[in-house]
Order: C-alpha cells, then structure tokens, then sequence
C-alpha cells in the first residue's frame, strides 16, 4: 500500500454509519459529486464500448442510474454500495420515467449492498464498471481494484474519479496547527495509477483538475461535509477537542482567506480510466498462446 495511503487508515463502520445517516437526511448526493459525474460521462464519449452489464460501484442514493441507463439502454445496472440505508433511498422524485422505468421488473436496476473489497458478482459478469468519488473512501484500494479486475469481461472498461492530496487544502492547513490531522489524506493519482497495473488493469489514462467551490463562510462548509458524511474518518483523527483558543486561531486562518464575501475551498479531483485485457499467463504461470486460424480462400 501507498505510504501516503497508508498514513489515512480508514474507519470503514464510521464512514458507513455517517454514509447511512446522510441518505437518511438527504443530502447524499451534493452539486460536487454531480457536476464530477456529468465530467465522467464527459470521458464516456471518448471510449468504445456496448456493455451488457454496468456496475455503479459506490452508487450511494443512484444518482447515476438514469443517465447510465439513458447512455447504455440495452444494458443492466447493477448498483453496489455498503451503506443500506443508501440503497433503500431512489435519488429520482416518484412520478418520474426513471421511477416508471424502476418499476417495471424485467428492466429493474440491481442493488446489492456489499464492500468494494468482496463483490458477490461473478468472474467477467460486467462490460463496464463505474465508480464516482468512492476509491478515496479506501484506505488501500488494492483489494478493491482486485475485484473489480475480477468482475469485468475481457475487453471491459473501469471508468472512475476521485479526491487527490489537494482536496480541501485550506482547511487542512489550518486545523493542522492544532492538535493533529483533522482532514484525512487524499491518494496521489501516480499511487492510483501504480494500483490500477497492480490490480491487473492496462493502459490506464489519467488526469487532474483543480476545482474551487466558495461557500458563504466556514460554517457552511463544515455543514455541507457533516451532512454529506464527508468528515475525517482516519483511525488516528484526534479524539479530543482542539481547545478554544487554538479553533479560534484555525477558524480566523480559515476566514482570512475569503474572497468578495466567499470562501473559497479546493477540491482536486482525479480522473482516470483502465481496461481490462485478456489474460497472458494462465493459473500455473504459463503464458498463453492464441492462434486464430486463417480464412479459406474463394
């Protein structure tokens, strides 16, 4: 695993429990997660693929269901996630085509609730797998990348994105001074690439893209991260309170730097894609060799 990864253990029951309890309130499915979906489908337009089957890994509420289904119509989507209070919640008001479509049962979205790391999906079952914002929820996205390797069909495309180092910088900065990491750690997207070949995944294209959201003031922010269960989850976050003086230092660094009434806040966001190609060595090690025999002339 990844040093910087590593550094950023994850509790993954407490991002589940915070994860339940945003579906629960509804606010699951913020502006930043859609316009980064709306970028991916972006990236879509650029690949070659017909699958019969998608998989929304990490699909939370569905808010990608529609258009996934709208883009691949002859294809199934299975959405996965851990959080079930997620699942049970349809992020597409009642009345809609895509509450008639759910509702017709040979054309039914499948959800299942399960971990990354274990998918109850069997070997080459999926044509293309999708995942918006849910690696940087992984401590070590290694096992997670595994399987999905596993799933995908010879010739099956990962499509996904994600948080990098960058995310949140201003806060991070600030509450650092006080006593110790209140932001968890973002992967580098070079140690997300290293996973991908590790995983099994090839030629894996990347980028990164700087956003800047401004919110009215800082307590709007931290609103917005604790009802959307995007709060630090690391296994050695402080356990105590900072002290009142020393937020009083953090919060007036913070506010220091509004800009015309806004706060400005970093989100940097990777985004990538693999494919997954036919196997070159077989179980024992043995490279395998194809022969695919000429056609008969006329």
């Amino acid at each position: 695993m990844p040093e910087s990864w590593a550094a950023s253990e994850l509790d993954e029951r407490l991002v589940r429990r915070r994860f339940d309890r945003a579906a629960r309130i509804g606010t699951a499915a913020d502006p930043l997660s859609r316009e980064v979906a709306r970028r991916m489908h972006e990236r879509l337009d650029y690949l070659r693929i017909d699958p019969g089957r998608v998989l929304d890994l990490g699909c939370g509420t569905g808010p990608d269901f529609a258009a996934l289904h709208e883009r691949f119509p002859r294809a199934q989507i299975v959405g996965v996630d851990f959080s079930l209070a997620s699942l049970t919640q349809l992020a597409s008001p009642a009345g809609s085509w895509f509450h008639r479509w759910m509702a017709t049962p040979r054309r039914r979205v499948g959800r299942v609730c399960a971990s990354a790391r274990r998918l109850p999906l069997p070997d080459g079952s999926i044509g293309l797998a999708w995942s918006n914002l849910m690696l940087n929820w992984l401590g070590d996205p290694l096992p997670a990348l595994k399987e999905i390797h596993r799933v995908m069909d010879t010739g099956g495309a990962l499509l996904f994105s994600c948080f990098g180092p960058d995310t949140l910088r201003e806060l991070r900065t600030a509450l650092t001074t006080t006593s110790g990491e209140r932001v968890h750690r973002f992967p580098d997207m070079h140690d997300v690439g290293d996973a991908l070949i590790g995983a099994g995944f090839s030629d894996p294209v990347m980028d990164m893209e700087l956003l800047t959201v401004t919110y009215p003031d800082l307590d709007t922010l931290l609103s917005d991260l604790k009802g959307g269960g995007c709060t630090n989850a690391s296994r050695t976050r402080p356990r105590g309170l900072s002290g009142r003086s020393a937020w009083t230092s953090a919060r007036r660094q913070i506010e220091s730097q509004m800009r015309d009434g806004r706060l400005p806040v970093s989100f940097e966001v990777v985004q990538g894609h693999a494919w997954k190609e036919a196997p070159r060595q077989n179980s024992d090690g043995g490279a395998i060799v194809r022969f695919h025999p000429r056609r008969a002339r006329d």
